[in-house]
């Protein structure tokens, strides 16, 4: 059954129970980044000594509000979540993100606290989110919200994450704004006492702000809704999934913190492929997918180009593309002949191309105006790679294919290698453009390699589901 989750990625008012003056403790920091994030709706902070938080008036009761907010933030101690929760009921709130723990994860004691919030919420018919998470950030330009005690923002866009970790929430935030990956949602998980990770996939598959989704899995309630939103999803997005828990200590770790069902390695594969999700093994591979599908988010084809101007870097490009399962094929007769009557005779006309490493914005510049007129339908896709020697100013170089990069009718990405003193104003300048920047050659063919087994999956999620039980074992 499809959730409205409207209410929990932009609300039109929102209540923070707990909220607090002090900046450490987990009220004073939601508050603070619920206005960091450039929340414009009515907040409306509880706490029951009054006063003023942030130099937000803040109320002692949700009575004393008026209207009831849409969307009902707890953070106060796990003994008094319940009474909290039957007070906002009693107000008229509908929808609440609890962020504390002390539930399903806490013990004999948390069983029966999570037992008596489901009870709540089939009595009164209530949505929630949480507990025991780190909260939800969602900074779509027409709605900017973050309800969280995470200490950043991710720098926004149309990329997706949601995780069952609030640790590996925090870290793709730091990734995120380090690596200059477009991450505008994040959602933490926690216990998923009603809504799980299937329920914020649907939503946001239905979102047409959301260009691609970043799962971190380590158990899955029911597999069959699962493996039908993941395909409902993937033939319009890319949906990425990092499975944790695939070796056996792996599995006993992931049982104890999510009380995951052990699961094999191949069941995981087989799961991911039945659900045309992109499965990747490491966290790393997750965010250089998440950087490609951020820049190109309906994935590239698997003929590359490699454009070199290092006979080393081509080589290592090469093997690692042809381990993705990417094809270099052959320079066009036209394009192969027109580069070689205008570079140096010891230039390596092929594919991978090696200019040379003297190689200025000329050469280069006329081996990319080369590529585009004569590379329709040959080449899906165009990496370059881009060593700089000390005789030779990279600046202008950059320039050249910064302003190329417009009339490239296919994914272009660029790499640097050695030592950049100017690393940061290049890739600013290619990102701008709109070229993804990496500064390792197997990395950025890894993630043409990811953003390659996509037009598949894509296809194959259009087609009915196989008429089998899911490969993956659930806690149902």
């Amino acid at each position: 059954m499809s959730r409205d989750l409207r209410a929990f990625f932009a609300p039109s008012s929102v209540a923070i129970v707990g909220a607090s003056e002090r900046a450490t403790s987990s009220g004073g920091a939601v508050l603070q980044m619920l206005r960091k994030s450039g929340y414009a709706g009515r907040i409306a902070p509880i706490n029951p000594k009054g006063g003023v938080a942030f130099g937000v008036p803040m109320h002692a009761s949700l009575k004393d509000i008026g209207q009831p907010a849409e969307l009902c933030v707890i953070v106060i101690r796990p003994d008094q979540i319940l009474d909290a929760v039957r007070e906002a009921v009693g107000t008229g709130h509908r929808n609440f993100l609890i962020l504390p723990g002390g539930f399903a994860e806490a013990g004999e004691v948390g069983k029966a606290r999570d037992a008596e919030l489901q009870g709540l919420i089939k009595q009164h018919g209530l949505t929630v989110a949480g507990p025991n998470c780190a909260g939800i950030i969602s900074l779509a330009e027409s709605h900017r919200f973050g309800a969280t005690f995470l200490r950043d923002l991710p720098p926004g866009g149309g990329l997706a994450f949601i995780s069952q970790s609030g640790a590996l929430a925090e870290e793709v935030i730091s990734s995120a704004n380090r690596m200059n990956i477009p991450l505008g949602t994040v959602v933490s998980v926690g216990n998923a006492t009603q809504l799980g990770i299937e329920d914020y996939l649907e939503y946001l598959g239905n979102d047409p702000r959301c260009s691609s989704v970043l799962l971190y899995v380590e158990s899955i309630e029911d597999p069959d809704r699962f493996r039908r939103v993941a395909r409902a999803v993937a033939a319009q997005k890319p949906v990425v999934l990092f499975m944790g828990g695939g070796s056996a200590p792996g599995a006993r770790a992931a049982a104890a913190h999510t009380g995951a069902v052990l699961n094999t390695d191949a069941a995981i594969e087989a799961f991911a492929a039945e659900s045309c999700m992109i499965r990747v093994r490491s966290l790393r591979s997750g965010l250089l997918a998440a950087k490609g599908f951020g820049f190109f988010p309906q994935g590239m084809g698997k003929r590359i180009l490699l454009l070199s101007n290092s006979g080393g870097p081509g080589v290592i490009a090469a093997d690692r593309a042809d381990a993705e399962g990417l094809d270099l094929v052959t320079l066009p007769p036209a394009m192969a002949d027109e580069l070689r009557a205008a570079v140096p005779p010891e230039a390596s006309v092929a594919n991978p191309l090696d200019l040379l490493a003297d190689a200025r914005e000329d050469r280069f510049g006329l081996t990319l105006e080369s590529a585009i007129r004569h590379g329709g339908g040959v080449f899906d896709a165009i990496l370059g790679i881009h060593v700089v020697p000390f005789m030779v100013d990279a600046a202008p170089v950059i320039a050249k294919l910064a302003g190329l990069a417009g009339k490239v009718p296919v994914p272009f990405m660029h790499s640097m290698m050695g030592t950049l003193p100017g690393w940061s104003e290049w890739s600013a300048t290619m990102e701008s453009a709109g070229v993804p920047m990496f500064n390792d050659v197997e990395e950025m063919c890894q993630c043409a390699g990811l953003l390659a087994r996509y037009p598949a999956f894509k296809r194959a999620a259009a087609s009915p589901l196989p008429n089998r039980p899911p490969a993956l074992r659930g806690r149902r």
